[in-house]
């Protein structure tokens, strides 16, 4: 399949109610948060989970489509299975580490969309994958509520004779988030990333948290896709002058937002620079 040929820069909107977002293991799993203006954080390696996880259930079993990241995956494993292969044990020793590159894109989903960092052994290297994002910030600043609940099984013998044991949940009562992407065209032909590629990634912002569902994650919804698409491979336009032509605010009779109705979202376009284009999913 042919890479793409534009470089393309987004804006992915997802909302929470009721639910955990992103847990911060370093403050008790409590969502993240920027500590000065206590705007709430999702990192972009949840984000990415999210997404690996679509792509391995739409795309189970299929050829060019397996995830390189899985949860209990020995990666030294996987990396060594491909300098197994036929044509790259057999390529001239000076290009084993540039065939091996193009065998692990063309096998895993994830490697040729994100990139991917191979340290196994004497077989070290990077491939710098087409798409980033940054993490995403919520639009208003968010409250956590840590709530106590209660167990009426017990985990150990020793204490099978107590009524009940106790343990808290933190949630976010509702939240608007903000991630920015970018996808590089030319990165994209390092990596043999695709319009099909392209078009799942798509699909997967859009569905991803439908097949993600938990208590801890409360409801969450994607709820708009901004897409910027250049002209060109490397671009007509900086990213943050595009960004700037898109705003998010609370409607005038909304003091406490509690629903992605309580917001509108507008796209300036006459201040869109010559020779890009732009378009809504969701």
């Amino acid at each position: 399949m042919e890479s793409i040929k534009n470089r393309i820069d987004f804006i992915y909107m997802f909302d929470v109610q009721d639910g955990n977002p992103n847990g911060d293991p370093d403050a008790g799993n409590l969502p993240r948060v920027d500590a000065e203006t206590g705007e709430g954080l999702v990192t972009d390696v949840c984000l990415k989970r999210k997404v690996r996880n679509y792509v391995d259930a739409a795309k189970n079993g299929v050829e060019g489509y397996d995830i390189f990241i899985q949860e209990a995956a020995v990666l030294d494993n996987r990396v060594e299975s491909i300098y197994e292969t036929p044509t790259v044990k057999n390529a001239d020793k000076n290009q084993k580490k540039a065939s091996a590159k193009n065998a692990l894109c063309e096998k895993y989903y994830d490697i040729r969309t994100f990139g991917a960092v191979i340290a196994t052994k004497d077989k070290q290297g990077q491939v710098r994958g087409p798409i980033q994002l940054t993490f995403a910030r919520s639009v208003d600043p968010i409250v956590s509520h840590s709530h106590s609940i209660t167990r009426l099984a017990v985990t150990k013998e020793a204490d099978k004779d107590k009524e009940r044991t106790m343990g808290r949940k933190a949630t976010v009562p509702y939240g608007l988030y903000v991630a920015h992407g970018f996808v590089s065209a030319n990165l994209a032909k390092q990596t043999g990333f695709s319009e099909e590629d392209l078009e799942l990634f798509w699909n997967a912002l859009e569905n991803m948290f439908d097949l993600d569902r938990s208590a801890a994650r409360g409801l969450m919804a994607a709820r708009k896709l901004i897409i910027f698409e250049h002209e060109t491979e490397l671009g007509n336009a900086p990213a943050d002058k595009l960004f700037d032509t898109v705003t998010v605010s609370k409607k005038n009779e909304v003091t406490i937002p509690r629903s992605f109705l309580d917001y509108d979202v507008t796209i300036d376009r006459s201040a869109l620079p010559e020779g890009v284009k732009v378009y809504e999913r969701i």
